[in-house]
């Protein structure tokens, strides 16, 4: 009797309420069933429940059928699909987005340009190359942009046929587009070959060096030779024999053309000063105190003649003060990282000293305070030449890796790379007006760079031979004049052709 009235109790909480009848029946039949269960060994309990009872699933039995649902596995979709999915639907949003401009301040899609930037810098190219174009009749037509360079579509000349000058650029035309560049965008200089002194020196000519009105050279001969440029037939003027014993490898001028100083392969600095009247060079001083070979290296005279920079090969960078009456005064020691100075040089208004060094390394110093201001990147091979602009704004550094870099010394950053060489570069010298950059390198060429075009605009190659080193001449006349020399132990004088 308990357990009917326990198994009636369970049934009223699992079923809902019947009706009289219905629920007397459903007792009876409990009770027997739960009699029968009650004589086997393992107790089972069941229910009969007549067929015209219609259940309603209670709330419990949804939860756990939807908690079945969840075990069973369903098909992933792979973190591919996700991501591109992701993607397709950030990429229309960045199509459709829009900002402002953070130059100029208009709106604009978020995924362009600034076309009103684009213009305005369209525009600047265009007055730049008018102007370049306006002594010689040529007009250009501004097409698109290739690598970030403004690249015209046609050349209109008075001289040339149309036709034969569009190279139909496309992307998948680069050397096309190469020489489209060089020979569309840029406007070339020419320069005549005036003079040749040729066997000037019996041995390689290692460095020059420029006055306003005298050219000195060195050589791995023991002697120094000076010429006059100011007569066309650049006679010699003065040979100093003996200067060096071993030969010399570099040899600097002041700008003022009062002093100069030679590095021996002995290790010997001497100092040389002109006699206004007769100028001639004589000996003023020589700096051989504790100096080896190779203690000093490249060499550096600031414009008015007065500290004298010098690498060693341990990659220290000393600054004297020649001056004074011994000139034996060392008033900095810069360090670096040890390795080999291969050239050194000094703003024109004394204030900076730049090195190149065999690892690659260039590094700005500041004389005033005596300490390194920049460690320059962007080169990673033996740095050989080193030359500050006119201004003292702009930095520039070649060597092995073939490209002549440009640096802004305020800031310490590379501002460009000049490309075209096909060997070491030796030597660069800037131009009187910093519009132009002289090279010559280990093929035997040299080269003049536009600095604003970022471009070579003339190319002499007279010898197969090294160039050691190339100098600008001092502005006379109107036109431009530089100087090489190297180890086909000649000596060659060029001027720019201006058709005067």
């Amino acid at each position: 009797m308990a357990a009917a009235q326990s198994t009636s109790s369970i049934l009223s909480f699992l079923l809902p309420r019947l009706s009289a009848p219905a629920a007397s029946a459903a007792s009876r039949s409990t009770t027997i069933f739960s009699r029968h269960a009650s004589t086997s060994i393992l107790p089972t309990i069941a229910f009969a429940i007549p067929a015209s009872i219609r259940l309603n699933v209670p709330s419990l039995f949804g939860d756990i059928w939807e908690s079945v649902l969840r075990a069973v596995p369903k098909k992933k979709t792979s973190h591919m699909k996700k991501r591109s999915r992701f993607m397709a639907g950030k990429g229309l949003k960045d199509v459709t987005e829009l900002n402002k401009c953070s130059a100029c301040g208009h709106v604009k899609r978020a995924h362009l340009l600034c076309p009103y930037c684009v213009k305005e810098i369209q525009d600047m190219f265009k007055a730049t190359m008018k102007r370049a174009s306006g002594t010689t009749g040529t007009t250009k037509t501004w097409g698109r942009y290739i690598s970030g360079s403004a690249i015209p579509n046609v050349i209109q000349s008075p001289n040339l046929n149309p036709a034969k000058t569009n190279l139909n650029l496309c992307k998948h035309q680069p050397a096309r587009a190469q020489v489209a560049r060089r020979g569309q965008v840029t406007m070339s200089k020419q320069y005549l070959t005036t003079h040749t002194i040729d066997d000037a020196h019996p041995t390689d000519i290692f460095a020059v060096a420029v006055t306003p009105t005298q050219l000195l050279s060195a050589s791995g001969s023991s002697t120094i030779k000076i010429y006059s440029t100011a007569s066309p037939d650049i006679p010699l003027v003065q040979s100093i024999s003996g200067a060096h014993p071993v030969g010399c490898h570099h040899i600097t001028t002041s700008r003022s053309g009062t002093v100069a100083a030679s590095a021996g392969f002995g290790g010997e600095l001497k100092i040389w000063t002109i006699d206004p009247e007769s100028e001639q060079w004589s000996l003023q001083a020589a700096i051989e105190d504790g100096n080896t070979a190779g203690e000093v290296w490249a060499l550096a005279l600031s414009a008015d003649g007065r500290f004298l920079a010098s690498t060693t090969i341990d990659g220290r960078i000393n600054v004297w003060d020649i001056s004074t009456p011994k000139m034996e005064k060392k008033v900095r020691e810069y360090e670096t990282k040890g390795s080999f100075g291969l050239c050194v040089d000094m703003s024109r208004d004394g204030k900076y000293t730049a090195s190149g060094h065999e690892n690659g390394a260039v590094y700005v110093f500041d004389n005033d305070t005596g300490r390194m201001m920049y460690s320059m990147p962007g080169l990673v091979k033996p740095v050989r030449t080193v030359a500050f602009s006119p201004a003292g704004s702009r930095l520039a550094a070649a060597g092995d890796s073939k490209i002549i870099a440009l640096y802004d010394v305020k800031h310490g950053e590379q501002v460009a790379n000049l490309t075209g060489n096909a060997a070491w570069v030796f030597s660069v010298d800037w131009s009187d007006t910093g519009e132009y950059l002289l090279s010559g390198a280990f093929d035997g060429k040299a080269k003049v760079w536009s600095v604003d075009l970022r471009t070579s605009v003339a190319t002499h190659s007279e010898t197969e031979k090294a160039l050691w080193s190339v100098k600008w001449l001092p502005k006379t006349a109107k036109s431009e004049a530089f100087v090489t020399a190297g180890a086909n132990k000649s000596i060659s004088f060029y001027r720019e052709a201006t058709g005067g």
